[in-house]
């Protein structure tokens, strides 16, 4: 589903969270296991959402070129956190994770250029230094128990009484997705708006959460009524595990509105596996897997050359939502301040 800190680190407040929920991270493994029979191995810390998609390509993978794929999965700030964390002895090979937190981990130095073929892909969609490229596009969204009338709702809907303790977003500064709400918010408020809302919203939020994904079977079952979550990770949800939640976009002045939210692929700077990992890279972002995005996981392939998927998919839960334009750099640049400003706000 799609788009494009100048200091190294998060504001003091992130990063005390993040030291709360570095510890987190699943792992699991793709392809045929942890390691293949010529002890080949590549390890992918990834923002999770498209684990699906990755089982059956890693799976793929393995079996054309006896490379097995380690598969780490953690929210989109603690995947950039556990590399930074490992700077001294390198862990991951390739890394995957939502903006603004591929910029930051390009800033931080813990990219390098991969060298893969990327001349498919719009030049808005990949760094032009070549350190990472969209692998899947995807969009914000909001989840809702079925007892919710969820298409009608707006974001003044979300402050009322009866969703006090049963609402709950991802934590800005540590998930993509997260950081996504803040990010919609300042555009459709202005900074100040959107810390405002936040802390009125408080009043019915539950708590912090690093990772969105695990939001989705909270409100399936009702412990939530509403969530925030993406078109993708939450299509491929209901497809596949038939959860009852329901996609749906707060309306504001009649209006609703998303932002896009892309998973971003680069190749870790000290990779152990540098080489088998860009052969995994190339491989991701050939014709074939792309093609694929689609039909497995309810994502868009940002290749020219590859067909949206048919209609039913991510196109019609985006239907009458305007995508608001955002520049992720100038986002990274502004982020400590603005996840102080939110602490602050959410705190008082």
């Amino acid at each position: 589903m799609r788009t494009s800190l100048t200091a190294r680190r998060l504001s003091r407040a992130a990063l005390l969270l993040a030291g709360v929920t570095a510890v987190a991270f699943t792992a699991a493994c793709g392809g045929t296991g942890a390691e293949s029979a010529d002890g080949k191995t590549v390890t992918v810390y990834s923002a999770d959402g498209v684990g699906d998609w990755y089982k059956n390509r890693f799976a793929e993978f393995t079996e054309q070129t006896g490379i097995a794929v380690n598969l780490v999965e953690a929210g989109s700030g603690e995947v950039v956190n556990r590399v930074d964390k490992e700077q001294s002895n390198p862990q991951a090979d390739v890394i995957v994770t939502l903006p603004p937190f591929i910029q930051k981990a390009k800033q931080s130095g813990l990219l390098q250029p991969s060298g893969i073929d990327t001349t498919a892909v719009p030049a808005a969609d990949k760094d032009a230094d070549g350190t990472y490229v969209t692998m899947a596009n995807n969009y914000l969204c909001f989840i809702a128990n079925p007892s919710v009338e969820a298409p009608a709702l707006t974001w003044d809907d979300l402050l009322k009484p009866e969703y006090k303790g049963k609402l709950q977003y991802s934590t800005p500064g540590q998930a993509g997705d997260g950081t996504a709400v803040l990010v919609l918010l300042q555009q459709l408020r202005g900074k100040q708006g959107a810390l405002d809302y936040l802390a009125a919203l408080q009043a019915n939020n539950v708590g912090p959460s690093s990772s969105t994904g695990k939001l989705q079977a909270k409100v399936d079952k009702g412990e939530l009524l509403i969530a925030n979550g993406d078109v993708q990770m939450n299509l491929t949800t209901v497809q596949e595990k038939g959860s009852k939640f329901n996609v749906f976009f707060p309306a504001a002045d009649g209006k609703r509105a998303t932002v896009s939210v892309p998973y971003m692929m680069g190749l870790a700077k000290g990779a152990p596996h540098r080489v088998d990992a860009t052969e995994l890279m190339s491989f991701l972002m050939a014709p074939d897997a792309q093609s694929k995005l689609g039909p497995e996981a309810f994502a868009v392939s940002p290749r020219t050359d590859v067909a949206p998927p048919a209609e039913g998919g991510p196109a019609a839960a985006l239907r009458g939502v305007e995508v608001v334009a955002v520049d992720w750099d100038r986002v990274l640049t502004e982020l400590d301040a603005d996840i102080a400003a939110y602490q602050q706000a959410i705190s008082s």
